[in-house]
Parts: C-alpha cells; structure tokens; sequence
C-alpha cells in the first residue's frame, strides 16, 4: 500500500488485545511553541479516520524541541502518510513499540483535552541495579535466610523508588531496572539504596552489594527500539561499576550539575555497542564528600563484554 492508501479505523482504547500496533514518531523543531504542537495534534486528529490511525497522546518538550507521537497504526507509514496530510511534518522516525513497556518507561500517560497547549517532556533516565553474588547466596546462607536477604534488598529498592519517582519497568533476577522523569530523582534513588543497603549490612552482619548504573535520553532516537541507545548505556554502566558504586553518563552528569550531589570522573571508557568512547562519573554517596575528591582520578579503559 502507498502512503495515502486509506486503511480501516482501529478500534478506540488501549486494549492489549486489539490488533493494531502501537507506535512511537519522533518530530525535531526550531522555535515551536506550546500553542503550536496543540494545533498540529488537532489537525492530525482531524485526519486520522482518513489513515486508519488513531493519536492517542504526545510529549512536547520545549527547550528540546522535540515531540513524539503515540499512535495505534496498521503500519509505520501511514502515521507518516497522516502527519503528512495533516500538518506537513513528517516524523524522522517511527517505531512500533510494545504497549507495556511504553508505560513501564513512562509512567503514568496523562489524557489532555484536544488543543490544550501543553509541556511534557518524554526524556527519561534510565537506572540498572545489580546485587553482587545474589547466586551463591543460598549456597552460602541457606534456603530460608537467602530468601529473607533477596526480599530485604527488593523492598530497600522498591521503597527507593517509590520515595523518587521511579518506575520498575522489569525485574532482572538480580536485580531491576526502571525509568524516572527526573535526573534528580534518579540520583537520588541511587544514593538512598545504596545507604539503606549499607545500614542493613550493619543490622544484619551479612553484607549486600549492588552496582548502579544510569543513563538518559529520549525515547525515540536513530536506533529502532524504545530508549534502545540509552537502556544499552545505562546496563553497560551497571556491568562495569563496583559493587557498592553508582556509574553514570556524561548527560546524567550534566544534568545533575549545581544539585548538590558529588561526582569523581572516571574518564573516557569504550564499551560494546557504541562507535565512540563514553564518558562516565561515579556518584559519591559516602560521607565525607568533598570537592577534591569530586575531581580526582580520572581513568581509563575499555568494556569488551
């Protein structure tokens, strides 16, 4: 079928169970407004009878511009066959997604009244954790004690992320990932498991130790799955960092920059799947923190695995 090719209407609601893909577009602009992306998603709303589509919702972050779309589609190219009818922006990128997963990563999806102009930003920070030796510790400590130790470190987590903003987008087995609207929050999730971990240590005797790493960005970038380059990066930083220690990129970094939180530059890294070395930091969380020890000891190294 060609782009103008008139498909049949989808049914209406987010039902697993309905046929019709999801999908996410990615606009770039200069100089949008608000008003603006409320009007082009009128006039996509407009015509999306015509393309068998239905616009569900989209993000507009301003001192980004960037949007993105969420459509159910029969195919990728009829979102673009409508926003091309419609308003004449065609998306640089268009990717089917899963249903679940968008709201693991996103949280909550707010419904706005058609036209109402609007900012909400999709770029999300990206947290691995990873309990160091979780395997041997039945081996170690028995059946029963092994599982009270496991559960022990989930509920430090889940509560971090609670308290934070986050949202568990899967369990690991040794571990979880989630997603948070936030840099701030993020950082500060971290930090807080890593210090409840620690005080549990001392309660306990029986010591509990977890990498973090984090990434952040967008959902939609050149790579054709949902926060594909960023989840990469942010599991990259948790396989690499120390038990006990917080890894993150270059943008979590400058992001969090004037907050209040402490960093040691752990130089330039290569790591798999990506073509250009990455700059990393590890996030202080144990006192006493100070500048000198924030500027410190830059390294570097390679990530093979």
């Amino acid at each position: 079928m060609g782009p103008d090719a008139v498909y049949c209407l989808p049914p209406r609601g987010w039902g697993i169970l309905d046929c019709v893909p999801f999908y996410m577009d990615r606009h770039d602009f200069s100089g949008l407004t608000a008003l603006d992306a409320a009007k082009m998603h009128l006039k996509d709303l407009e015509v999306q009878g015509r393309f068998g589509v239905q616009f569900l919702n989209y993000w507009f972050d301003y001192d980004r511009q960037t949007a993105f779309c969420l459509v159910k589609a029969p195919r990728g190219d009829a979102v673009e066959a409508a926003h091309r009818a419609s308003h004449g922006s065609v998306p640089g990128y268009v990717i089917e997604i899963d249903q679940r997963a968008l709201q693991s990563y996103m949280g909550g999806i707010v419904d706005h009244q058609p036209g109402e102009p609007y900012v909400e930003t999709a770029f999300r920070t990206i947290l691995f954790t990873d309990m160091e030796g979780s395997t041997s510790l039945t081996q170690r400590l028995g059946d029963a004690r092994a599982m009270l130790v496991l559960r022990a470190h989930d509920r430090i987590v889940r509560e971090a992320l609670s308290l934070h903003g986050g949202s568990e987008v899967k369990h690991t087995g040794d571990g979880l990932m989630a997603a948070f609207p936030s840099v701030v929050g993020a950082i500060e999730c971290a930090v807080q498991i890593q210090r409840r971990l620690a005080e549990a240590d001392d309660t306990t005797g029986i010591p509990v130790r977890v990498r973090i790493g984090m990434s952040a960005g967008e959902p939609v970038t050149e790579r054709n799955d949902l926060f594909g380059a960023v989840v990469q990066l942010a599991a990259r930083l948790c396989s690499r960092a120390e038990p006990g220690s917080v890894l993150v990129s270059n943008a979590v970094h400058d992001l969090a920059l004037g907050k209040g939180f402490v960093f040691r530059k752990r130089g330039r890294v290569t790591l798999k799947g990506f073509d250009e070395p990455v700059h990393i930091f590890e996030v202080l969380w144990q006192p006493p923190l100070s500048v000198e020890t924030a500027v410190a000891g830059e390294s570097r190294g390679s990530d093979a695995g």
